[in-house]
């Protein structure tokens, strides 16, 4: 496959290249967000609240769906009054038990792991919130233990409906009384995202358009992806899936400061090494670090600089965390659907996931 840049701004192109329509709905995070929201209160997601604040949150979920978890917990974050983990795997911790919340999440509602969990909790007797498709195995399991359901009205793939997943998490410890949460906040979130979409838009044109500019970085190259905060670490775990998704294409993330521990010797390897006199540039790694406003400069910086290996920054905006989150994620989906368009690739279908799926099934 060959990287052609031109593709970015030629929307014949960009429109044939994109049949299962990843691009709009990458557009679709507001309406997303504002969307959960609702189905949030119309759920009675402050019913929560009844019974005092859990001993502890346990969210359950794959993919997307354990990120909603993570999001979850860097929103809550260090000052927490309790502890909030997510689990990706079949299996429930064993010291889950009737004092814990446990938050049961799958797009589809289908996902094989979420659904164990989720009916484990149950039978453990712990509080459950299931948040997925109407009318699926999850919302069957939520009906049986009178346990509370929110319905992700899902749009494309799953990993595309991040917000359908999350936002109703942030809802539910706002309720639980341990972030602030209001109507404003989750407008400001759906307007921040309403204006990156605006300036990613297709048919803005590579050299004003962060999505496009960021995927042209990308390209041949091998992205290394730090966050800078655990926040901005968040949004970097989002980076690297979302490459490896839409656009088919290797990434390595981490969170300062424990990748200068170990991560940072990539700078002094193979990869991190340029021939000047080469008739084309080869494949050498790019350091991707993103940060929050108003952080202190990062010292291993210089250390990577000084190795002549290529760095972007992205700072992520808004005045909330969860607004400086969904900005950064945004950025980075629009990012990879365009690095995987130039490489002319269909960001939606995945066929070698699809297939292990398929296997595991029989």
């Amino acid at each position: 496959m060959i990287w052609e840049p031109e593709r970015l701004d030629d929307q014949a192109l960009l429109s044939a290249g994109d049949p299962g329509a990843m691009l709009p709905v990458v557009a679709s995070a507001a309406a997303q967000v504002r969307t959960a929201h609702r189905n949030a209160g119309e759920a009675d997601i402050a019913r929560l609240a009844q019974d005092g604040r859990p001993r502890a949150i346990v969210v359950t979920g794959m993919g997307s769906a354990a990120l909603a978890g993570d999001i979850l917990a860097v929103i809550c974050g260090y000052g927490a009054p309790l502890p909030v983990i997510t689990v990706r795997s079949g299996r429930l911790p064993g010291w889950v038990g009737a004092t814990d919340l446990v938050m049961a999440v799958s797009c589809s509602g289908r996902t094989a792991e979420t659904l164990a969990v989720a009916a484990e909790a149950v039978r453990r007797g712990s509080s459950l919130l299931a948040v997925g498709a109407q009318d699926s195995p999850l919302h069957a399991i939520a009906t049986q233990a009178s346990a509370l359901f929110v319905p992700v009205e899902a749009n494309g793939p799953s990993r595309a409906n991040l917000w359908g997943m999350a936002v109703p998490l942030v809802a539910a410890a706002g309720a639980l009384g341990l972030v602030q949460t209001d109507p404003d906040l989750f407008e400001g979130v759906a307007k921040g995202l309403e204006d990156m979409a605006n300036r990613c838009r297709p048919s803005s044109e590579s050299f004003v358009n962060p999505g496009k500019a960021l995927a042209m970085e990308l390209a041949e190259s091998v992205p290394v992806i730090w966050g800078a905060t655990p926040l901005t670490a968040v949004a970097a775990h989002r980076l690297a899936l979302q490459l490896h998704e839409n656009a088919k294409y290797p990434a390595q993330w981490g969170a300062l400061p424990e990748a200068g521990h170990n991560q940072l010797g990539v700078v002094e390897g193979p990869l991190a090494e340029r021939d000047i006199f080469a008739e084309s540039a080869g494949r050498t790694i790019r350091l991707v670090v993103l940060r929050e406003p108003e952080e202190r400069p990062i010292s291993l910086l210089r250390v990577v600089e000084d190795r002549d290996v290529p760095v972007s920054e992205l700072a992520a905006e808004g005045a909330h965390p969860l607004e400086r989150l969904a900005t950064l994620i945004e950025l980075g989906d629009y990012a990879s659907a365009y690095l995987a368009l130039g490489y002319g690739i269909d960001p939606t279908p995945v066929t070698a996931i699809t297939e292990l799926k398929s296997r595991t099934s029989q």
